[in-house]
């Protein structure tokens, strides 16, 4: 899986899920179903998804732990309402709806694909597919000439200023879609093509940098991961807005995923709990080099510099000293590089997906992530060496031994 490509094609959580199975297929995992029972032996590889947007895939090595990687794969954007379809003059625009919180003035003038699923009428059954336009529309901004302050301040409004331009006359939603369609769950998202940037071509830049680079490691560490345990990948959906969903992250998807795999293999699910850990990751805030004001004074992580521990004194982040030191341990013994992230002390922290993760699932858990910039814009950049680190780094993490025994941690 070349990430470039993966960013291309993951209009969606949806698009994602379904491009992570294709790579975990040709990797040797077997599909799981939740409505079905599952039959586990040990060194299988396996994954299981929920509601096509969230998926699950572990490896079953030797022991009675877990060793786990939650990421996820939504990201900021536009979703179409039903009946989307606005006359203006003889301009269609389409009714849409704000998802998560975007730089919206980053989609301005660029290419914009829909995409996302289809639930349709198939006989006495309703079948389900995913889609993505095959065509692009945009959101064209306003003159200067009849916005002269754009360039002093400009507050976007999305239910005038948002809508995109589909067409002259009476434009369909989508190609494609047919009169058996019942609902839909469908996004406009930025199709800007990755791109690298930098006169060494240092940076990658592309949308949904955030948080689909982690999604990537993440699949590949677990499929190059040599070790004991039961490495685990959990990729969610609805992040961006909270995780309350039935495949967000406060959902029971982990928890009777593991409670599964501990009664397949007769692990009293409390003590493996206990000696287990997470890493939560989504990616960090680099230092910008226009604002180098926004940042902590002290700990000021760059892109280039290596994997971020992000810790935040009222927990948005779930990193404790111990937590922090285990992850470092094992990426010293590695010679992977890492660096730090707190918020300046004035300034209000982010959150991510761990600290709501641990309602369901109560480990040890640290927060990590890629020092990025232009977090939540149509376009995001990130250093292609810390990529490289990353992988590096959760491979070397599913890879380790790691025990506890009283106040001691064996780290090997």
């Amino acid at each position: 899986m070349q990430l470039a490509e993966f960013l291309d094609a993951s209009y969606t959580p949806y698009q994602a899920v379904e491009e992570v199975k294709t790579y975990l297929n040709q990797n040797g995992f077997t599909e799981l179903s939740e409505r079905e029972a599952w039959s586990l032996v040990r060194g299988g590889n396996y994954y299981v998804e929920r509601n096509g947007s969230s998926l699950i895939a572990f490896r079953v090595g030797e022991g009675d732990y877990f060793k786990l990687i939650a990421t996820h794969a939504d990201s900021p954007c536009l979703k179409l309402k039903e009946n989307p379809n606005m006359l203006s003059e003889k301009y269609v625009k389409w009714n849409v709806e704000t998802y998560g919180g975007g730089i919206w003035y980053s989609f301005f003038d660029r290419p914009l694909k829909v995409a996302g699923r289809v639930v349709e009428r198939d006989g006495d059954a309703l079948s389900v597919r995913s889609v993505v336009s095959d065509y692009t529309v945009i959101i064209p901004s306003l003159a200067v000439h009849m916005n002269r302050g754009v360039n002093d301040g400009f507050s976007v409004n999305p239910q005038i200023d948002l809508l995109p331009l589909a067409g002259i006359g009476q434009a369909e939603v989508m190609s494609g879609i047919s009169d058996r369609a019942v609902s839909y769950d469908l996004y406009v998202a930025s199709a800007q093509k990755a791109f690298v940037s930098g006169v060494n071509g240092e940076f990658l830049c592309s949308p949904r940098i955030d948080n689909l680079t982690s999604v990537y490691a993440s699949m590949l560490g677990l499929c190059q991961a040599e070790g004991d345990g039961i490495c685990v990948a959990a990729i969610f959906d609805n992040e961006e807005v909270g995780s309350g969903t039935m495949q967000g992250a406060a959902s029971d998807f982990l928890k009777t995923t593991l409670d599964r795999i501990c009664l397949a293999f007769g692990i009293e699910e409390k003590i493996a709990f206990a000696k287990s850990m997470m890493i939560s990751l989504d990616n960090a805030h680099a230092m910008h080099p226009n604002h180098p004001e926004k940042c902590d004074p002290t700990n000021r992580p760059v892109m280039g510099g290596g994997i971020v521990v992000k810790s935040h004194a009222n927990r948005a982040y779930t990193t404790d000293a111990l937590s922090s030191a285990i992850v470092k341990t094992v990426f010293d013994a590695a010679n992977v590089r890492y660096q730090t992230f707190f918020n300046r002390s004035d300034m209000r922290s982010g959150g991510t997906l761990g600290a709501v993760s641990l309602g369901q699932v109560s480990v040890l858990t640290v927060d990590l992530g890629l020092a990025q910039l232009s977090m939540h814009s149509a376009t995001e950049c990130v250093a292609l060496s810390d990529v490289d680190c990353l992988v590096k780094g959760l491979s070397a993490f599913y890879g380790a031994s790691i025990s506890f025994n009283g106040d001691k941690v064996c780290v090997k």
